[in-house]
């Protein structure tokens, strides 16, 4: 089993954090700026926002989670905008280090209500279930037998009419060729360097999933509907799905 995406992952959160979560030069750990750092958590406000409306318009207008579990939660980008709309909020996460970051950004923005845990393949540090499973930009950095496993573990975690809002990776832009099209004939396509391009950063794999695959999983967790929106980061194309647990 390849464990090198957390071990990566762990080196990111000791080295530069806020880069590894949003890779914008601003968000460098040895140029990060308090504006930088404002701006850096205000793009979790408007994710949240965004999360939110779109199940509210789609899955369930009054929508309004008292749990929330945020999976791959880094340094708390997202876990803080959550705090203030749900009375219990987990973020979980393999890099010790992104915790005690997160750990650190919440009590400095005196939120209480969020509890950080370890993870592991085995979902082990959880119980109970959830009224809103949540990963962004997270599934994309895990091999995709072990991705697959935890996708379907976090179907299990849903409470009762709980959704989920998860976005994966399924390709790339370099690979339009293969369709007739050129990669700017696809929207948003970017040539940005990928983390692993500066010589002192530590390697870290981006993995398209099988999105049958994914599916398949839902649909035999009973999910019988979903709504999709298409990603683009940086030309690593995904969908972030959003499905209601019956």
């Amino acid at each position: 089993m390849d464990m090198s995406t957390d071990t990566a992952w762990e080196e990111w959160g000791r080295r530069d954090p806020y880069f590894g979560v949003i890779t914008d030069p601003k968000f460098r750990r040895d140029g990060i700026t308090e504006n930088g750092k404002r701006d850096f958590f205000a793009s979790g406000e408007f994710h949240v926002r965004g999360i939110l409306s779109t199940i509210r318009k789609h899955i369930d207008p009054g929508f309004a989670p008292r749990t929330v579990l945020d999976f791959g939660c880094g340094v708390g980008r997202l876990l803080i905008p959550f705090a203030k709309i749900a009375e219990d909020v987990i973020g979980l996460d393999v890099s010790p280090s992104m915790l005690q970051e997160a750990r650190r950004n919440c009590e400095e923005q005196d939120v209480h209500n969020v509890r950080l845990v370890e993870s592991d393949d085995a979902l082990s540090t959880l119980s109970g279930s959830f009224d809103l499973i949540h990963s962004c930009i997270v599934f994309q950095h895990i091999p995709v037998e072990r991705g697959r496993a935890l996708f379907e573990k976090l179907l299990l975690q849903l409470s009762a009419g709980g959704i989920g809002a998860i976005q994966l990776t399924y390709s790339k832009t370099r690979f339009a060729s293969t369709y007739g099209l050129a990669p700017s004939e696809l929207p948003n396509a970017s040539t940005r360097n990928s983390r692993a391009d500066v010589d002192a950063d530590p390697l870290i794999q981006m993995n398209p999933y099988n999105l049958n695959e994914i599916l398949f999983l839902m649909q035999r967790r009973g999910i019988s509907q979903f709504h999709a929106e298409y990603t683009d980061h940086g030309g690593e194309l995904g969908l972030f799905l959003f499905f209601q647990k019956p």
